[in-house]
Formats: structure tokens, C-alpha cells, sequence
């Protein structure tokens, strides 16, 4: 599988080669640019979520898979220059 992007447009998670992690689209593809907790049947989990939340939601995620606060910090720091934020 040939994906898109590294990581997914709109939390920033890494998306994995072997499709495990992504999203699919509404006609039952795998997406090519999301991962699968924030892009299901071709519309996003978290519809209303802006922009900030969903760094607070990916920073609080990292602290609680024990990820050092500053390392949280620094992966949740470009979110908003994800394409689904653009």
C-alpha cells in the first residue's frame, strides 16, 4: 500500500503501511490521509472539534500512554498545520 502522508491530517498520528491504523472513506476504501480514530465511513469521529482541542486531546492521549510532558507538547505542536486544519 502506497499512503499519502506520514502521519494523519488531522491528529497527526503515524499511519502505518500495513492499513492496520487508517481511516476509510464512505465508499469502504482505506484513506490515504487519516487514521481510523479520527476518520470512519468517509466523515471524521469528531466532527465539531477545532483545532485546539484536538491538540489538548493528542497531548493528554501522549501523557497518558506515558509519554515525557515535553515530548507531548512537541508532537501536538504543528497540529494546526495538518491539511484538515488548513
Amino acid at each position: 500500500m502506497d499512503i499519502k502522508y506520514k502521519n494523519c491530517q488531522s491528529c497527526g498520528m503515524p499511519l502505518t503501511r500495513d492499513g492496520k491504523a487508517l481511516g476509510t472513506d464512505a465508499d469502504g476504501k482505506i484513506s490515504e490521509i487519516y487514521c481510523g480514530y479520527c476518520y470512519k465511513n468517509g466523515e471524521f469521529t469528531l466532527p465539531n472539534i477545532t483545532v485546539s482541542e484536538m491538540k489538548d486531546r493528542v497531548n493528554s492521549k501522549l501523557l497518558e500512554m506515558h509519554f515525557p510532558k515535553i515530548l507531548a507538547k512537541f508532537f501536538s505542536r504543528n497540529i494546526h498545520k495538518l491539511k484538515r486544519w488548513k
